[in-house]
C-alpha cells in the first residue's frame, strides 16, 4: 500500500516537471524575457522537488530492503535446516536453467 502512494507521487511528481519542462522548451522562442524566466524558475523548482522526492524514496527503499534483509538473516538463524533446504533446491533450479543454455 504504502508503495503504490509512493509510486502515483512519484508519476505525478514526475508527470508535471516533464510539463513544465515542455513548456518551457515549446515557447522559450516566442515568450517575453521575464515569462521566460519565470517558466524556467517554475522548472528549476519542479526539478530541485522532484530530485528531493527521489531521495527520499531511495532511502525509503533502502530502510525496508534491511529490514527484509533482517528478518531473513533471523529467520535462516532460526531455522536452519530451512535455509539449507532452500538454498539447495534454488541451486538445483538454477544449475538446471544453466545446463539448458
Amino acid at each position: 500500500m504504502i508503495k503504490d502512494t509512493t509510486s502515483e507521487h512519484l508519476r505525478t511528481e514526475l508527470k508535471s516537471l516533464a510539463d513544465t519542462l515542455e513548456e518551457v522548451l515549446r515557447g522559450s522562442s516566442q515568450k517575453p524575457k521575464a515569462e521566460f524566466e519565470k517558466l524556467r524558475s517554475k522548472a528549476e523548482s519542479a526539478l530541485k522537488e522532484t530530485r528531493t522526492r527521489l531521495g527520499d524514496g531511495s532511502e525509503r527503499l533502502a530502510e525496508q530492503t534491511k529490514i527484509v534483509a533482517d528478518r531473513a538473516d533471523e529467520y535462516v538463524h532460526e531455522n536452519p535446516w530451512v535455509g539449507i533446504g532452500i538454498g539447495a533446491v534454488a541451486g538445483f533450479i538454477l544449475g538446471a536453467i544453466i545446463t539448458r543454455r
